[in-house]
């Protein structure tokens, strides 16, 4: 097999940022406003996930989808962003991060003003699936420069950063889209993406010099890996964001779609493994911690995603909140993330990583587990503490997740574990939404039975709450009072299933945090870091 740490050694970097002064050193404000324009790049392709979240009736009817449709606004965006993740360190290293960049984040522009533009479910579709390929391109790039560009007493700043963008876009992501969408319309959800999209392509093209390409790698692409990668990925995605409704395996199309999904990742792995020149390197799984840490990153995706998907549709489907109503309510995760963020930079410094993650799976299990109560009531007040805990304790286990996956790793192949964290991450997001949606669906008519067995008893409350709805038909003038009464009861007890089903929901995610936990145990102690400015320099 060949030696696959050398051949993803990259050429031979340019100082840091490229940018020196005339006494040689560093211009780190050149350096971090290259890196800022990644950042605000970054933000865009993870807000470009959820924006659509709140606003996806409202885009059915601007472009004529069908009910059953409209779910592949957001279904073809993440599709395209999981085949590009994993590929971009290949193309960053074959062409170098600024040129690379550029020409995502000019794609990316492109195809959010094609998209505002779409008058067919076609057209959104296809400009949807080059937003995602676009954004997939981004992502990873930036946390590979958080890594290696920067010194290891600013990395953590850096990872904190970054930590931000991936926790706090999708949290906001339904916030800022119900309010645009009621304010100017669907279409500026996707024409937003111009001013901030022309800032990162002013300040990359302008400061982010961190690397440079090696052409050579353009010869002997693996062409063969990446068909059955793409296939792969394809249909795992699909199967995860189709397999809920159409009952999973119970379905012939879910059921070969899982088999060709097995298939092609085994045969993609195998070739990665002895390819010379593998399109996706594996060997970041040979370090212990980085194997750890992408199981950590697996959960916390998808305690980020299922707790950003979850309690939109709890307001949605329960309370009948509108977008609006649901973005200023969600708001507050957001906000705790923000403020979250100096303080989990502080804590990461000072504690062991392992401890830090302790510290962030508890509070979001902590935050979490306030959901088991969950009433058909709640409101802002009610999931305040919830959202304030999984806002601060994201914010921690997120970055601590990153950091010690790559504690370990070697310098070369930074750029690769990137990329695989940034892929795992989706997909446990994928896996999570999957399995909430599974649990939604699943304990939902399993509490309807119970609750309908108990309402057919012979109990004197179940006999008396009858006879009082009865009561209240009668006195409104219903011509049916009892074929009223009984869809009014109906319509009670399929809404606390469905509450009911929203306490399993939060359950299983806090069950996850408890698995994060444990495994958090086996990871080896990461190198200790230097506080900024000081340590080794």
């Amino acid at each position: 097999m060949a030696d696959v740490a050398a051949i993803d050694r990259p050429p031979a970097p340019a100082p840091p940022g490229g940018h020196l002064t005339k006494s040689g050193e560093i211009d780190w404000l050149k350096v971090f406003l290259g890196f800022g324009g990644m950042v605000i790049g970054q933000f865009m392709a993870v807000l470009d996930v959820q924006i659509v979240a709140s606003s996806l009736a409202e885009i059915q009817a601007g472009v004529g989808a069908s009910a059953d449709e409209i779910s592949w606004v957001q279904t073809i965006y993440l599709l395209a962003e999981v085949v590009m993740i994993p590929l971009t360190a290949y193309f960053s290293k074959m062409w170098g991060t600024r040129p690379f960049f550029m020409a995502a984040t000019a794609c990316f522009i492109v195809a959010s003003i094609l998209t505002g533009l779409s008058t067919t479910f076609e057209m959104m579709i296809v400009t949807r699936a080059l937003q995602g390929l676009a954004g997939g391109a981004m992502i990873p790039q930036v946390f590979a420069a958080a890594m290696t560009v920067f010194p290891i007493e600013r990395r953590v700043t850096a990872n904190v950063v970054v930590g931000l963008i991936v926790t706090l876009a999708p949290t906001i992501g339904p916030t800022v889209g119900g309010h645009l969408t009621e304010a100017l319309g669907w279409r500026w959800l996707f024409y937003v993406n111009i001013i901030p999209g022309l800032l990162a392509l002013f300040l990359v093209g302008r400061f982010a010099n961190f690397d440079k390409g090696d052409p050579s790698l353009a010869k002997g692409i693996d062409w063969t890996g990446l068909a059955l990668m793409a296939v792969f990925l394809l249909t795992m995605q699909y199967v995860l964001e189709e397999g809920a409704g159409d009952g999973w395996l119970k379905d012939d199309k879910i059921l070969w779609l899982t088999v060709l999904s097995v298939l092609a990742g085994a045969a993609f792995t195998w070739r990665q493994l002895a390819y010379r020149q593998p399109i996706v390197s594996l060997a970041p799984f040979t370090d212990r911690n980085f194997a750890l840490g992408s199981v950590m990153n697996f959960v916390s995706g998808m305690s980020l995603y299922s707790g950003t998907f979850v309690l939109p549709l709890y307001l949605a489907q329960v309370r009948g909140y509108s977008p609006g109503q649901v973005g200023t309510t969600m708001l507050v995760s957001g906000l705790a993330m923000f403020l979250a963020a100096p303080i989990a930079g502080r804590v990461i410094r000072l504690m062991d990583l392992r401890i830090s993650l302790v510290l962030g799976f508890s509070m979001v299990g902590v935050g979490l587990g306030q959901g088991i109560h969950v009433g058909p009531d709640w409101g802002f007040n009610e999931f305040l503490v919830l959202q304030v805990c999984r806002g601060l304790g994201a914010m921690i286990a997120m970055i601590a997740a990153s950091q010690m996956s790559i504690s370990t790793l070697p310098l070369h192949l930074m750029k690769d574990g990137s990329g695989l964290l940034n892929l795992i991450r989706n997909i446990g997001g994928a896996v999570g939404l999957a399995m909430v949606t599974t649990i939604l669906a699943h304990m939902s008519a399993v509490h309807l039975a119970e609750l309908s067995a108990s309402l057919n008893s012979s109990s004197l409350e179940a006999q008396e709450m009858m006879t009082q709805l009865s009561g209240m038909m009668q006195a409104s003038g219903a011509l049916d009072p009892e074929g009223g009464m009984r869809k009014l009861m109906g319509g009670m007890l399929r809404r606390q299933a469905l509450v009911m089903a929203f306490a399993d929901v939060f359950m299983f995610l806090t069950a996850g945090c408890v698995v994060a936990i444990v495994l958090t145990l086996l990871a080896r102690p990461a190198p200790a870091t230097p506080p900024p400015g000081g340590g080794g320099r």
